[in-house]
C-alpha cells in the first residue's frame, strides 16, 4: 500500500511540473541583449538581416537566443515540441520576412499568448543577430 501512495505522489508532482512548463510557455519576458560592437541600424527595419555572415552577431544572437528563446524553442535551437523548431526557418530573404514578422508581433491564438512580441524590448540589431545564430543552426 504504501509502494502505491509514493508512486501516486510521485505521478503527481510530474503532471504538476508538465502543466507548469505548458502554462508558462506564454510568460516569458525577453532579457536585454548586449549588442557593443556591432553597428546601430537605427529606429527603421531593414528589410533582411544585415548581419549574415557578422562573427559579432553570431556571437551576441548565440547568447541572445540562449537567453530569450532557448525556454521555449530548445538549446541549440533543438525544439522539444513545444514551439516551432527553428533550425527549419528558410533562410535568406524569405525566412528572414517570416521572422521579422513573429518577433514584432508574437503570436497569440485565441487569446492565449504563445510568443511575446520581443521588439521593441529587444533591438533590431539583438533580433538580427539572433536570426543570424539561427541561419547558423539550419537544417534541411
Amino acid at each position: 500500500m504504501k509502494k502505491i501512495l509514493l508512486g501516486s505522489a510521485a505521478a503527481a508532482v510530474g503532471v504538476v511540473a508538465l502543466v507548469g512548463v505548458a502554462m508558462a510557455h506564454g510568460n516569458v519576458t525577453p532579457q536585454p541583449v548586449d549588442t557593443t560592437g556591432l553597428p546601430n541600424l537605427g529606429a527603421e527595419w531593414t528589410k533582411s538581416n544585415p548581419f549574415r555572415d557578422n562573427a559579432k552577431a553570431l556571437e551576441i544572437g548565440t547568447s541572445g537566443y540562449n537567453q530569450n528563446c532557448a525556454r521555449c524553442h530548445g538549446l541549440e535551437a533543438i525544439s522539444g515540441g513545444i514551439a516551432p523548431d527553428l533550425r527549419f526557418l528558410p533562410t535568406g530573404d524569405e525566412g528572414d520576412e517570416w521572422f521579422k514578422y513573429r518577433v514584432q508581433n508574437g503570436s497569440v491564438r485565441d487569446g492565449r499568448v504563445y510568443m511575446p512580441k520581443m521588439y521593441p524590448t529587444l533591438s533590431q540589431e539583438a533580433l538580427w543577430s539572433i536570426r543570424t545564430y539561427l541561419e547558423s543552426r539550419h537544417e534541411n
